[in-house]
């Protein structure tokens, strides 16, 4: 490789990643890859000196094993295969659920899973000093199960390969659901710290994230939830995050800010109930790359099949320096339907202004109280 790594920013695609299809009316469009991917293309993205695209490669079984289990990768195999297995639903399959069985989904979770890992060993070889791994962010699979659309963990597996190099990692999930797979792998650990800011969990799935999940042994203090009240607009969701994640991120001083930008936070995403903009959106991931850490991104949830390409179309931007016009090129028109890159930012009713500030604040509260004295940082 040629240039200057901490000038270059990796992604991690082909569109082998957007061809599964979970079923037929699934919210979970892989598809949703390819028009990130011609999005990115029509504005020149991958023509810019700073831009690497590498062909993602399948996970190796080892590197899977660093969390889940064997029988579970066993188990996903068969099922992949189009073997009848009684059972399945203990390992949180079945068709009509949340994770349906399909034709190579063991495949597709593999090359997944891959393309984080190897967006993270890129960073760790100095190739790079950002990375971008779209079809990752899969937060909530856990070790011998999957959960929430997710098969395999690939943060998790990703964050182990940085680990097993002996680099402390710190994980922020912007999703709009809580990151609980990735939570309870390090819930014990010192050398992680996990951040997820996210709908409150009365509210949505999984239920979990609250304030008071703040680790355990050795990693207490090192979990940390910011969860939020639904509808929380652009200004009070960043004001929340300025003040208790990012002081968290700088006492910490990773190695390593690994990050999941899912999409589904989104306004209109039809899944979810908060109400970032792109142009909020885009505020939290300039603070994300504003740290100067190296940085590797995963994609996440995102179900708004017009939101999902702008949103991390603007996130590659940023991780590339580059600012994109709002006029979308014409190739654009072939699959979004807006007019523009940004949205303008509607306004916010009064009451919910008020009832989402006060939320942030009280939650804010909470985690001064509760963690910022574990890492010397003033309440």
């Amino acid at each position: 490789m040629t240039g200057n790594p901490e000038k270059r920013a990796a992604y991690v695609y082909d569109d082998r990643l957007s061809r599964h299809v979970l079923s037929e009316h699934h919210p979970m469009r892989p598809v949703r890859l390819k028009y990130t991917h011609a999005l990115l293309q029509a504005y020149g993205a991958f023509e810019d000196p700073g831009a690497l695209v590498v062909e993602p490669r399948p996970a190796a079984r080892d590197e899977l094993l660093t969390f889940h289990t064997e029988f579970y990768l066993e188990m996903v195999e068969r099922l992949s295969a189009g073997e009848e297995v009684r059972g399945a639903e203990l390992f949180g399959f079945s068709q009509a659920g949340d994770n349906p069985i399909y034709e190579d989904m063991y495949e597709a979770a593999l090359l997944s899973t891959g393309a984080s890992v190897q967006a993270a060993e890129l960073i760790a070889d100095g190739v790079v000093s950002r990375a971008f791994a779209p079809a990752g962010g899969l937060h909530h699979a856990a070790s011998g199960n999957a959960s929430g659309f997710c098969i395999f963990n690939d943060p998790v597996v990703a964050i182990n390969a940085l680990r097993k190099r002996g680099l402390r990692v710190c994980y922020v999930d912007i999703d709009a659901h809580h990151g609980d797979g990735v939570q309870n792998a390090f819930y014990r650990d010192a050398d992680v710290m996990t951040i997820s800011v996210h709908e409150g969990p009365r509210w949505l799935f999984p239920g979990t994230g609250d304030v008071n999940e703040i680790g355990e042994g050795n990693g207490k203090g090192f979990s940390v939830n910011l969860p939020l009240f639904p509808y929380t607009p652009d200004n009070v969701y960043v004001a929340a995050f300025d003040e208790a994640v990012v002081p968290l991120i700088e006492s910490f001083k990773p190695d390593v800010l690994a990050t999941q930008v899912g999409a589904d936070a989104y306004v209109h995403d039809p899944l979810t109930h908060l109400a970032l903009t792109t142009r909020g959106y885009e505020a939290l991931v300039e603070r994300l790359g504003a740290l100067g850490y190296p940085w590797l991104a995963f994609g996440g949830g995102g179900y708004d099949l017009d939101a999902v390409p702008r949103l991390w179309t603007l996130a590659y931007g940023i991780m590339l320096g580059r600012t994109w016009p709002d006029v979308l090129p014409a190739a654009a028109e072939a699959f979004l339907d807006s007019a523009t890159l940004r949205d303008v930012v509607p306004d916010v009713e009064h009451d919910v202004l008020n009832q989402t500030t006060a939320w942030a604040h009280q939650r804010v509260d909470e985690i001064k109280r509760l963690i910022f004295p574990l890492h010397g940082l003033a309440t």
